[in-house]
């Protein structure tokens, strides 16, 4: 088959005002980025205010090979096949981030005739939300260290600076700088560091805002730094408030473009599941649930990481409440959870097979903690057999589970027909009984150790001394109502990549506690899990081009 690109390349785009005449938008209410990717205008929201909400969909994974597992396909081919069966559907994504594009993963739009598209420019910059909020998140470091140089009036203690410098780019070389180097001029010489951009609190912010008021609220709330005495400065006793949303203007506005088959596709946002709560904005759920009968969103990785924080950080501050969850596998995902290497995916291994679906079994037990339908998905491949097919309907239909063959990478819409009809189906006679994993009222401690052994299957939690001591000061401090933002591997059920399928006798480590004031929450480290990625030995970049004639290749 062609590759995504040149599908995409191919594609028959509608301009985008058409776009959003299917989604009954006035052409006064888009602010156009070229013929194809427009931003909501904040004209939008009053007029659509007291229109009844749609239904939430979301689309969550079992714990992906290296490679992903075609949750976004998945997304994208669902809201295909909603339209194609005459249901008004929209998904709701998260925008890519430029590390994986250039790292590992090369892309983030879909696969195959279930993409959103232009896909190069959705990859590549897109409307620029990326760049805004690593400009104000840089702006507010400079301030900070403005503010030290200029005499430090704030009493600032400098080594007790906890705010880094973000770039949505992967590179380790970044993690531990030192900046203030040189002259008398030159800034107060001071360890730093940065984090990549979709791990930034301001990432946070700007997806779980309900407009530019909370924007300017959550931004005054950011803890930068500790003063000698021991009280936090945030980003509002710097003043920087005002500038920073100012950068932000546009990036807060959600953005539409198309899928190959002019389904619209409304993204916005795009933190990583594995160090950040990996949900699109609220404010683009939100308003998909009022412009459309039907919206399909997804949350990062496995169902232990992102479905965990969509129901736990996202819902819970919200109030979205999910009326269904699709669970995403693939044949080749299980066999390498029952531990089959990368060159047996290709074959028929159903001793693999059976050890690795505990892995899927365990996302289902977690799902139904939450009181919300499941529907399993195979995200088909060629080189699957009917004899895997049966043996993965077989174990869903045995623990009570709906379950669906999606051929959508192949055949776009039509392909995922046979899914959604049983989303339908469930939509209209199963209930939901949403509920969050843990109350607000409960201790940090006991909340990331509910996880742990919750959704984990862990025996337990350790902290390191520092861990424990944060926690019991942010308890002091009043954020003990916070929910919890775990950053772990996104391969495993632990925190150590290499126990797959349904590990037992483990423990969680914590590492190092902090909170994100402004995003409401408090983020725990797991592991060796880092919040600046590295390139791989053979990065995406290395094969990405252009044209004379502006063509892109090389994305997928």
């Amino acid at each position: 088959m062609k590759s995504d690109i040149q599908i995409a390349h191919e594609a028959q785009l509608l301009p985008v005002q058409a776009i959003a005449e299917k989604l009954g938008v006035d052409a006064d209410d888009l602010e156009l980025y070229g013929k194809y990717k427009a931003k909501f205008s904040s004209s939008i929201w009053p007029k659509i205010a007291d229109r009844k909400n749609g239904r939430l969909v979301l689309v969550t994974a079992i714990n992906p090979t290296p490679a992903g597992e075609g949750k976004t396909t998945v997304t994208v081919g669902l809201g295909q096949a909603l339209n194609h069966i005459g249901k008004n559907a929209v998904i709701a994504l998260r925008e890519p981030s430029l590390g994986p594009c250039f790292g590992m993963k090369g892309g983030a739009a879909g696969g195959g005739y279930a993409q959103v598209v232009p896909m190069e420019d959705l990859n590549l910059h897109f409307t620029g939300d990326f760049h805004a909020i690593t400009s104000a998140n840089n702006l507010l470091a400079a301030m900070l260290d403005n503010h030290l140089f200029q005499g430090n009036a704030l009493d600032i203690d400098p080594k007790r600076i906890i705010f880094k410098r973000c770039l949505d780019m992967n590179d380790r070389a970044l993690r531990h700088t030192v900046v203030g180097m040189g002259g008398p001029k030159d800034g107060v010489v001071r360890e730093d560091g940065f984090i990549i951009t979709v791990a930034s609190e301001i990432m946070a912010i700007l997806c779980l805002a309900s407009d530019l008021n909370d924007l300017k609220q959550r931004l005054g709330r950011i803890i930068v730094a500790w003063t000698r005495s021991g009280d936090p400065v945030t980003a509002r006793d710097l003043q920087a408030v005002g500038a920073m949303a100012t950068l932000l203007k546009d990036a807060i506005n959600p953005n539409l473009i198309q899928t190959l088959e002019n389904t619209p596709a409304i993204i916005h946002g795009g933190p990583f599941a594995n160090i950040a709560h990996g949900c699109n904005s609220v404010r683009a759920t939100r308003l998909g649930l009022k412009l459309a009968d039907i919206v399909v969103t997804e949350a990062g990785f496995g169902a232990d990481l992102g479905a965990e924080k969509f129901f736990d950080i996202k819902c819970r501050m919200s109030g979205l409440r999910p009326n269904c969850v699709v669970l995403v596998a693939t044949t080749k995902a299980l066999k390498y959870n029952g531990g089959a290497g990368k060159s047996e995916w290709q074959h028929e291994n159903m001793a693999a097979l059976e050890k690795g679906i505990v892995n899927l079994g365990k996302h289902i037990e977690n799902l139904k903690k939450y009181g919300v339908p499941v529907v399993v998905t195979l995200n088909a491949y060629a080189s699957d057999t009917a004899n895997e097919h049966a043996f993965i309907r077989r174990y869903c239909q045995e623990r009570g589970c709906r379950f669906a063959l999606a051929e959508v990478w192949e055949k776009g819409g039509p392909g995922g027909v046979e899914l959604a009809r049983e989303i339908i189906d469930t939509l209209e006679t199963e209930p939901e009984h949403f509920q969050p994993l843990y109350p607000d009222t409960l201790p940090l401690s006991a909340k990331i150790e509910t996880i742990a052994e919750e959704i984990y299957g862990a025996d337990g939690v350790t902290y390191s001394a520092a861990a424990r001591t944060t926690l019991e000061k942010l308890e002091g401090m009043g954020f003990g109502h916070f929910p919890i933002c775990m950053a772990k591997t996104q391969y495993s059920f632990s925190d150590d990549p290499s126990l797959l399928g349904r590990p037992a006798g483990f423990k969680i480590h914590i590492r190092e506690v902090y909170v994100s004031a402004g995003a409401g929450f408090v983020v725990a480290l797991t592991g060796a899990i880092m919040t600046m990625p590295g390139l791989p030995k053979t990065p995406a970049a290395n094969i990405i081009d252009i044209n004379e004639d502006g063509l892109i290749g090389g994305l997928f």
